[in-house]
């Protein structure tokens, strides 16, 4: 019986074995993106950056490490359709960057850390080593970063802030200071810890005893319409336009839901504020409205321009021509930009301005532009003097 079978399973193996080389002779050749690495960061700083467009005719990378006004990164292609290009050596920090294929902006398929914005989002990646530390989310205690939802009835709508407790807020009874942070003008107030890294910041500062420990309240610098729209960026940048609907929020429903529903420290001389672009520009518009309410001021990559704020003087008559009371109750005014920042004469017309009035405060200038880069590093550097 089993010879009669021979024969039979002969044939059915020889089929088999047929089907089976002539499925592998038919199979798709290996998809180059299963084991492409981008970016790859090297020991001494070069970043490359790689992208599979075997159709592409051009390819480069946009990094928030080229200054502004130079050329992107150009990436070759190799006979394999993938482009290569590596950029640095660049400092140990953390960057952005995005691709553009044939001229179309995309970001990298094989990088899943994304930087959020309300402006097309970018990727970014790390150059580790000495100097970041600040930064990273290391073995120390961690404070809470809070989403929270809010009723503004000051604006007639729901809104949304961030808010950061530092450790041992949940166990204790100590009521704490309040700094009011404040994005861009392509961000949101998920900014300043997706990117900004302020969490980290915070925790690493009080771990080794240089910050106090401090609840952080980052609003939506920016009023949706009853659409839900965003305000043109062309209306964003100017502050006449972005920082009342802010302010009146700010006072009206932000400071009020904060006091209710954390351990505050009540008090101008228990808060400061602080912002970058556009939310510097807010900043300064607040800050001078209301100088017995923040203790602190920090003005990043923003100033004095006074072709899209013509009314500054005459606004702020009364902060300016009261020099006695804005220092005796501001402790501090910081305002910093990078020399190929967007515009350093602002900056520098601002603290002229200010100290032709008598009024005390601090100018720094950074290398770099207007760059995430040098925003953290300002905030790490202002925060160990606040509220001590």
């Amino acid at each position: 019986m089993l010879t009669s079978k021979l024969p039979r399973l002969a044939s059915f193996l020889a089929i088999f074995l047929s089907a089976l080389l002539t499925g592998s002779a038919q199979q798709p050749a290996a998809d180059p993106n299963a084991t492409l690495k981008s970016p790859e960061a090297h020991g001494d700083g070069r970043v490359t950056f790689r992208i599979y467009a075997p159709k592409a005719s051009a390819v480069t990378v946009t990094g928030d490490w080229i200054d502004r006004g130079a050329p992107p990164l150009t990436l070759t292609k190799d006979d394999k359709g993938i482009w290569t290009g590596t950029a640095g050596p660049l400092k140990a920090d953390i960057y952005s960057y995005s691709f553009t294929v044939d001229g179309v902006r995309t970001l990298d398929p094989q990088n899943t850390w994304l930087k959020p914005a309300i402006n097309p989002p970018d990727m970014q990646f790390a150059v580790p080593g000495h100097g970041i530390d600040v930064l990273n989310d290391v073995a120390v205690p961690h404070g809470e970063v809070h989403t929270v939802w809010y009723r503004s009835a000051s604006l007639d709508q729901e809104r949304r802030m961030h808010v950061y407790t530092p450790p041992g807020y949940n166990s204790g009874t100590q009521k704490y200071p309040v700094l009011y942070l404040l994005h861009g003008g392509g961000d949101d107030d998920e900014a300043w810890t997706a990117v900004g890294r302020l969490n980290f910041i915070m925790d690493n500062l009080i771990a080794i005893g240089r910050a106090k420990p401090m609840i952080v309240v980052m609003p939506n610098g920016f009023v949706r319409d009853k659409t839900g729209e965003l305000p043109p960026l062309s209306d964003r940048l100017i502050p006449a336009k972005s920082a009342p609907p802010l302010e009146k929020d700010l006072f009206g429903d932000i400071m009020p839901w904060v006091e209710k529903n954390y351990r505050t420290a009540l008090g101008g001389q228990n808060r400061a504020i602080a912002g970058l672009a556009v939310g510097g520009a807010q900043t300064l518009w607040i800050a001078t409205q209301h100088s017995d309410q923040f203790a602190y001021v920090g003005i990043f990559s923003s100033g004095l321009d006074k072709e899209r704020d013509p009314e500054f003087e005459t606004r702020n008559a009364e902060f300016l021509n009261n020099p006695g009371k804005v220092n005796a109750e501001i402790k501090k005014i910081w305002i910093m930009y990078g020399t190929v920042d967007t515009n350093p004469q602002a900056e520098k017309d601002l603290s002229a301005e200010l100290t032709k009035y008598g009024i005390h405060n601090e100018l720094k200038e950074s290398p770099g532009g207007h760059t995430w880069m040098n925003w953290r590093r300002w905030l790490a550097d202002i925060l160990p003097q606040m509220f001590q």
